[in-house]
């Protein structure tokens, strides 16, 4: 299969965000409706605006028509630790439900740490809720270790 990493487009979004409904978690948290609703076109004019961040969609290139099979958000955060460092945050990753099990996953995850490691980056980190196991088994697979104990604060 040949895949095409890029930047998503405003066009992305319906796909993007139905990958992010398609989950055990976000199902109950995010909105597929259409029009889309007005916090997800802020939210991406933000991001896409932040030379800090980046929406990658991982794209099929193998059929006639072009198709979403993955996502992920950077964040490239300077630190004063380790030196005056940055890190990199992997968020909101997902792959397609009909491409899982292919090693997409970990095709993802390669490119976006060598992206970061492009960019200067001294750490790439990532939380996980504690019910994907599944998840959290990949990424220990991929060689992170749950070395810290995180805490959210949700309004």
């Amino acid at each position: 299969m040949e895949l095409n990493y890029r930047q998503a487009s405003k066009d992305d979004l319906p796909q993007i965000i139905q990958m992010l409904v398609d989950d055990q978690l976000g199902s109950g948290r995010e909105d597929p409706s259409l029009p889309i609703n007005q916090q997800y076109l802020d939210a991406f004019e933000i991001i896409n605006a932040d030379s800090n961040n980046e929406l990658i969609v991982l794209e099929s290139q193998d059929s006639a028509n072009k198709a979403i099979v993955g996502i992920l958000q950077l964040t490239y955060i300077p630190y004063l630790t380790y030196k005056g460092s940055w890190r990199c945050l992997i968020e909101g990753v997902r792959i397609h439900q009909d491409y899982r099990g292919k090693g997409l996953g970990t095709q993802l995850f390669e490119w976006a740490i060598q992206r970061a490691k492009q960019k200067d980056c001294n750490i790439v980190q990532l939380t996980s809720n504690k019910t994907r196991t599944e998840a959290i088994r990949f990424y220990e697979s991929l060689g992170f270790q749950a070395s810290h104990e995180g805490f959210k604060l949700f309004f």
